[in-house]
């Protein structure tokens, strides 16, 4: 059995701006003595990644540039400031989608070892009403996943 960890997927969303350090910590512990890679992703909708280019500046700028998009986000810049400090391996990995299948996707191709996600408590009634992309990853994951609480 190989319980070795190479690859991590950091899967990060457009509300996890109040759980950037409780995630960054959660990789630190376990990057730094494995000396995994973490790949860090974001999964945009369409209407996200448009709204996002505009902010950026780049209105123009193609799905398939996700990651020139990504790049410039602050929430990715904190992580790269964070890892570059601990000296942490990285890549960037942008994907415009459905969210829980675009992590899942991500996950696959690049045989992650463990996942990280993040989310906000929900209710049962909530969950199955507006669905939970945490839920799913959970559930479909082809590796461990690990989900970071935020503060409720």
């Amino acid at each position: 059995m190989d319980v070795s960890l190479d690859t991590i997927l950091l899967a990060v969303g457009p509300k996890d701006d109040d759980r950037l350090d409780h995630l960054a910590r959660a990789i630190l512990q376990v990057t730094v003595p494995t000396d995994a890679t973490v790949v860090i992703t974001h999964v945009f909708t369409p209407e996200q990644f448009k709204s996002v280019a505009d902010d950026l500046g780049v209105p123009d700028i193609g799905v398939d540039e996700v990651d020139t998009v990504l790049e410039r986000h602050a929430t990715i810049r904190h992580f790269e400031s964070v890892f570059k400090d601990y000296d942490v391996d990285y890549e960037l990995r942008g994907v415009v989608g459905e969210i829980s299948g675009g992590i899942l996707n991500i996950a696959e191709a690049t045989d992650a070892d463990r996942v990280v996600i993040s989310g906000r408590s929900r209710s049962a009634v909530g969950k199955a009403m507006f669905g939970s992309t945490a839920q799913d990853v959970l559930l479909n994951a082809p590796c461990p996943v690990t989900f970071v609480r935020g503060d409720s």
